[in-house]
């Protein structure tokens, strides 16, 4: 007989509300109180229930990279950093497009958001794209698939989230997030030369200065390059302060969100002086209004999380895992699987606090690194940021570009073949995140 126990109902409550677009937050919560209500306990649960799932020291690092992100992308790092990378690489092979992928990959060690870093520094690689002859629809959906890798290159949001589900160093999934974050990079070059298909030929000799408010042509290329270098060397030095205070120790990754935020306050108001109370006042709202998205989830994901292990379906759904083959790499590919289907409907936040409670059971069974496992699930969610019909990056990367969502999917196929191609060596390479950190240790 089908199991109709109240974490089943609670489950099945959740997507009926998903499918009538009640907000996620709202989804959960209900369902949840439903759950609560069905298995008869009290409401005067609901209060410590929450405030346990949300009193962690860890997740103060989520509201603090959103506004040294947000901070970072309003004092003008975004376009100082993107004009000098457009003179560093710009002239190689593929042009704006090999520009867009390094500071995409860049951005992702200074946000720790795929939404937010497509809001910053889409606008303008899309325009640069464009000059050099790269289709909108396949500049927009670069922008999608390598803001997406924001939540897979330290630090990240996501794995600040899985840090704290799993009981997992923060830290070293940092660390252990870095080669495999350049190895998805790498495919997207690769996937370069494919944009024939969706594009003009690219020019190998972009407009070096296309993208500067105050054009110097008469400079020769050093000159050139080093007077960008110093415009933008503040912000260049953000993911070295950052990553190299939690790599040595310094601070801790929570630590750092701090730190991060103060650096971009004191960049912002002393040396670029591009922030004003107006400008602090706005990025400050922002900020709020983005981290309160993400603390909603995880408010009310505890009480659904909190259901679940009381009514025992974590035990019931990872023992049917774990018995639906004896096949190790068989289970993994399911939930890898699982993961990349939820991503197309889902938000990255919303999958975790429902998936995990039931995958890491599993994992641990069969005896897996829990930092090699947050790595690929990082990389599966990231996938899903960009993949239809609700990746959330294609519809940020559709409002600001004015172009129909169907149109940006299309050209961010490319990346979604090579992502799944790079999410496969990972998963088969645990080496691959697993070495630097031996190596740090």
């Amino acid at each position: 007989m089908f199991d109709m126990s109240a974490g089943t109902q609670m489950v099945l409550l959740f997507f009926v509300l998903m499918f009538i677009r009640l907000p996620v937050a709202f989804a959960l919560g209900l369902s949840a109180l439903y759950a609560m209500w069905a298995m008869g306990f009290g409401l005067d649960l609901v209060g410590d229930l929450i405030s346990s799932g949300i009193v962690k020291f860890s997740l103060l690092a989520i509201p603090f990279f959103i506004l040294a992100g947000i901070l970072m992308g309003s004092v003008g790092i975004a376009e100082r950093m993107i004009r000098f990378f457009r003179i560093l690489v710009g002239g190689l092979p593929g042009g704006m497009g090999v520009v867009g992928t390094v500071v995409c990959l860049f951005w992702g060690a200074v946000s720790g958001s795929g939404p937010a870093s497509v809001a910053a520094i889409g606008p303008l690689i899309i325009k640069g794209m464009e000059e050099d002859g790269y289709s909108p629809h396949f500049a927009a959906g670069l922008v999608c698939t390598g803001a997406a890798l924001s939540i897979v290159i330290p630090p990240s949001i996501g794995l600040v989230i899985y840090g704290v589900i799993a009981e997992t160093s923060i830290s070293e999934l940092f660390i252990a997030a870095v080669v495999p974050g350049l190895v998805l990079g790498a495919l997207m070059l690769l996937t370069l030369p494919f944009a024939s298909r969706y594009a003009n030929q690219p020019t190998s000799s972009p407009s070096l200065e296309a993208l500067s408010p105050t054009p110097d042509t008469t400079l020769r290329y050093f000159p050139r390059l080093w007077k960008s270098f110093v415009s933008a060397f503040w912000g260049l030095m953000m993911p070295v302060v950052i990553l190299g205070g939690i790599y040595s120790g310094v601070f801790t990754a929570t630590e750092a969100a701090i730190v991060a935020t103060v650096y971009a306050l004191l960049v912002g108001v002393f040396i670029y002086r591009t922030l004003n109370f107006k400008n602090l006042y706005k990025t400050l709202v922002d900020a709020a209004a983005s981290s309160a998205v993400v603390m909603l989830v995880v408010a009310y994901a505890s009480l659904f999380g909190w259901v679940i292990t009381v009514d025992d379906l974590i035990g019931r759904a990872s023992g049917a895992l774990l018995s639906f083959s004896g096949n190790e790499a068989v289970i993994l590919l399911v939930i890898m699987a699982v993961l990349l289907i939820a991503g197309m409907f889902m938000d990255a936040v919303t999958i975790m606090y429902i998936t995990l409670p039931i995958f890491l059971p599993v994992a641990r069974e069969l005896h897996w690194d829990l930092v090699w496992f947050g790595v690929v699930v990082m990389i599966n969610l990231a996938i899903g940021l960009f993949t239809p019909p609700v990746g959330i990056n294609l519809y940020v990367a559709a409002n600001i570009t004015r172009m129909p969502l169907e149109r940006i999917a299309l050209g961010a196929i490319p990346f979604l073949i090579t992502s799944v191609i790079g999410l496969a060596i990972v998963a088969a390479v645990p080496e691959l995140s697993s070495a630097l950190v031996n190596f740090m240790k």
